[in-house]
């Protein structure tokens, strides 16, 4: 079992800032939520990590010496069955489904909205009262550009998107007298598992040499963002000197919304 990572050793500088502090990761079982829990864990959090795929999930769990949890997040009833005594709050699940809007399957637009809109809704009702109470919280929501602006195809991923932004600002509003913030993470395209897919739907829709032609063709910095990356900046965000950072949306993607 391969427990090291670029993004491990990375967060090793921030080594304690979070000790004595709970996080709960979701979409732990790989990409950004992996490395999301690896970051918190090196920074001296305790991890529930989350994940609907249990060989995954667990494995991250006892990489970082945290807590497994198998769950589905459409599943409401099972979001109330996770610890509520956190201090970190990352969601992260999601995933996508590309097609044209009047072939776009209406419960597959809904099962997105489930995962990446309601569910972290029901997972900041369910940790909110302990981050209030104890005078500090960290929420912080994986966006995505798509949750600053559009492309085709992609009805479902941008519309969620686009809400969990709005969600995300009024969890600031709100949080902001408890010492509570709320902040979104804005990658551009990811090496994950869920671009890998992406890649691998293009190429059997005849597209050569995608990455290039078609994920980075608005793209000034010529390459993947590393999930460590984005890891890292969710770090920042829970960590000294970011208490001012709420309510806002931190882009990474190497210039792609500024071209």
């Amino acid at each position: 079992m391969n427990t090291v990572t670029p993004g491990a050793a990375r967060a090793s500088a921030a080594d304690g800032v979070l000790s004595g502090r709970t996080a709960l990761v979701t979409g732990a079982g790989s990409g950004i939520g992996r490395a999301c829990a690896l970051a918190l864990a090196a920074a001296g959090a305790a991890v529930h990590a989350v994940d609907r795929d249990a060989d995954s999930v667990r494995e991250v769990a006892l990489a970082v010496g945290g807590t497994a949890h198998v769950v589905d997040l459409a599943d409401a009833a099972a979001i109330g069955l996770l610890p509520k005594k956190v201090d970190v709050l990352v969601n992260n699940a999601g995933f996508q489904h590309v097609a044209p809007i009047e072939a776009f399957p209406v419960e597959r637009f809904e099962l997105m909205h489930r995962v990446m809109v309601t569910a972290p809704l029901l997972l900041m009702q369910h940790c909110l009262p302990h981050m209030r109470s104890g005078g500090w919280g960290r929420i912080v929501n994986v966006s995505s550009v798509h949750g600053l602006r559009a492309s085709a195809n992609k009805a479902g991923y941008v519309a969620a998107k686009h809400a969990l932004e709005g969600l995300s600002k009024v969890a600031a509003i709100e949080g902001a007298p408890h010492g509570v913030t709320s902040n979104c993470v804005n990658p551009g395209y990811v090496r994950t598992p869920l671009v890998e897919r992406q890649l691998d739907d293009l190429a059997a829709q005849g597209e050569t040499d995608a990455l290039a032609t078609v994920l980075l063709d608005r793209t000034p910095v010529k390459r993947l963002l590393e999930p460590e990356e984005v890891a890292a900046a969710v770090l920042w965000l829970c960590g000294p000197g970011s208490g001012f950072a709420t309510g806002s949306s931190l882009t990474l993607d190497g210039g792609w919304t500024a071209n």
